[in-house]
């Protein structure tokens, strides 16, 4: 067994498995799920004092999902590359236990030219990690993880890795990004609502000063288009909501990505 260890358990949120849990099970309670799950998902991914209460409105939305796969998009924080970064590993742990990666679906993945599998971008990035308990926490069955660290590529490309996944009712694209980063309260807030338009709009492109995880988003906004997708704010706020100092913020927000019926 190769498991990637958790890099920021400790940190961006709880180490200690038991205090892990009751956070999360404290941000998730209450939380209302939609009439049916999404296809799709936006989440932040800042430490969970921050973002926490917005992811979890998110992830309360996968509560009655029955997910089997679940492919996780992250901007490149620490290592730049060029591509997308599968790692090598075939499980992750967070406090809460292990993850299994879907080794299969990496491989179709891998066919992609702009995919390559690079542990070095995984071993300290938070954006992906961050999703994990949230995951654990939320879903009922047991689900296998593809997570794909996002560096320099274009987002046509992160369209078609999602596409080449896209499956069924199984299969969630989950992507991780934060909004704007250090500015004033309402600076931000001006900011974040216009990104945020946007992309209810499936209008990008997104710039990385809007988001930073722009390319992901982008890619599933192409995605969105191509395959009829319908986008919902489920929750917008910023740090200055939650962490109380408002003079440098940063925006979060999670939007769910409903199939249109026909």
């Amino acid at each position: 067994m190769n498991v990637r260890p958790a890099a920021v358990a400790g940190l961006f949120y709880p180490g200690e498995t038991h205090e892990l849990s009751r956070m999360v099970r404290d941000l998730l309670a209450g939380q209302k799920a939609g009439t049916s799950p999404p296809k799709a998902l936006i989440v932040p991914h800042a430490g969970y004092i921050y973002s926490g209460p917005t992811a979890a409105m998110g992830f309360a939305q996968l509560a009655k999902a029955p997910l089997r796969r679940i492919v996780l998009f992250g901007p490149a924080h620490r290592v730049p590359f060029r591509g997308l970064a599968l790692p090598e590993s075939d499980h992750f742990a967070t406090p809460l236990g292990l993850v299994e990666l879907d080794e299969a679906a990496m491989e179709r993945a891998s066919e992609h030219p702009a995919v390559l599998r690079m542990d070095l971008a995984h071993a300290l990035e938070h954006s992906l990690e961050v999703q994990l308990p949230f995951l654990q926490s939320v879903l009922d069955t047991d689900f296998r993880l593809v997570p794909l660290v996002v560096g320099d590529a274009p987002a046509e490309d992160v369209a078609d890795v999602m596409q080449m996944l896209w499956g069924g009712k199984e299969t969630l694209i989950l992507v991780s990004s934060d909004l704007s980063h250090y500015l004033p309260y309402e600076r931000a807030r001006s900011i974040d609502q216009a990104t945020i338009r946007k992309i209810l709009k499936l209008a990008g492109p997104i710039r990385h000063d809007e988001a930073c995880g722009a390319t992901g988003i982008n890619g599933l906004l192409l995605a969105a288009c191509s395959l009829g997708l319908e986008p919902r704010l489920i929750d917008y706020r910023n740090s200055g909501d939650t962490a109380g100092d408002k003079s440098q913020v940063v925006g979060y927000a999670s939007i769910a990505f409903d199939e249109v019926r026909s």
